[in-house]
């Protein structure tokens, strides 16, 4: 038996980092989840902290550190999207106020801290919204660069286009200029972007399938997607939203499931039309170095089985 992976979690909890959340913790023989650092996306930070605790106390786990990052991205007014997750972030089941405390520490400290205490190259980083906490902490100290072991990221779109305006997927048009910076880290990268996460529809056989697990858990993780996939399904027309942030865990338990290709990614930041548009190097037309793994398909039946089997635990 190897020993689990040890992650952290950056994040700003809506419904779907909410589940991501819980099925990391779910999944404690290939996972080690050193903390939650949060930061300001879907909702402003007091909603993204408290959001992150409902989601540990849910879990089980009120152990868990939980941490505050940035409140804004680096350079660009905050952008929200409350229209999507609710008012909370986390619309759709009822949850107990969290009692578990935050950690009077900064995100971008415990980043660094963690990075340069635990032995170099063993610990993975998951960014599940904007990337402002990881680029703060590789502005302050570039000497974590080489000792993150990948970036595993939900965030961008190539053939999907955008989720926030037409070029860009929300996580990087927040912060374009932060993703910008772990792009050009050295770091290796692996890209979850709506191109896969597209494909993981909740349809209402899937939700049926977690909500027959019948355990507290499984009854609000099926409050929260409901509420959640009601914007995308009047957006695309589809049968269930797409679930875009347990992606990234899925892709650590099952790297099988997926399927892409390794190439040049940048960030664009200079143009208002297209800010923060991931423009991805797929037919290797540009001669740029390789700088992520762009992933393009998933097995999504494989995906929900997986998903459902570790929220049962729970």
């Amino acid at each position: 038996m190897t020993n689990p992976r040890k992650i952290i979690i950056d994040t700003d909890p809506g419904q779907d980092d909410a589940v991501a959340i819980l099925l990391a913790l779910a999944s404690p023989e290939e996972l080690e989840v050193l903390g939650l650092s949060v930061v300001a996306g879907n909702v402003p930070i007091a909603m993204t902290s408290r959001n992150a605790r409902v989601v540990c106390e849910l879990a089980g786990r009120p152990d868990l550190a939980v941490y505050e990052g940035a409140t804004r991205p680096l350079l660009r007014a905050p952008v929200t999207a409350e229209h999507v997750h609710g008012r909370t972030g986390l619309d759709g089941a009822e949850v107990d106020e969290p009692v578990m405390p935050v950690v009077p520490q900064h995100s971008v400290d415990f980043l660094i801290e963690t990075l340069r205490r635990e032995p170099s190259g063993t610990v993975t980083i998951c960014t599940l919204g904007p990337q402002t906490n990881l680029a703060m902490a590789l502005q302050r100290a570039p000497d974590i660069a080489p000792r993150i072991r990948e970036v595993v990221m939900m965030g961008g779109g190539l053939f999907e286009g955008g989720n926030i305006t037409p070029a860009a997927e929300f996580n990087i048009y927040v912060d374009p200029h932060a993703s910008k910076l772990v792009f050009s880290s050295g770091i290796p990268i692996v890209v979850l972007p709506l191109d896969v996460t597209h494909q993981l529809l909740t349809t209402k056989a899937r939700m049926d399938r977690i909500g027959a697990i019948g355990s507290r858990v499984s009854e609000v993780v099926t409050g929260w997607l409901q509420f959640f996939e009601r914007f995308d399904v009047e957006k695309y027309g589809s049968d269930g939203g797409p679930l875009h942030d347990p992606s990234v865990i899925a892709y650590l338990l099952k790297p099988e499931l997926f399927s892409g290709r390794v190439c040049n990614i940048e960030i664009e930041t200079a143009s208002e039309l297209t800010m923060g548009m991931t423009v991805v190097d797929w037919w290797r037309v540009t001669g740029r170095q390789a700088n992520a793994t762009f992933l393009r398909t998933v097995d999504a039946d494989g995906f929900f089985e997986l998903l459902t089997e570790r929220l049962a635990r729970l």
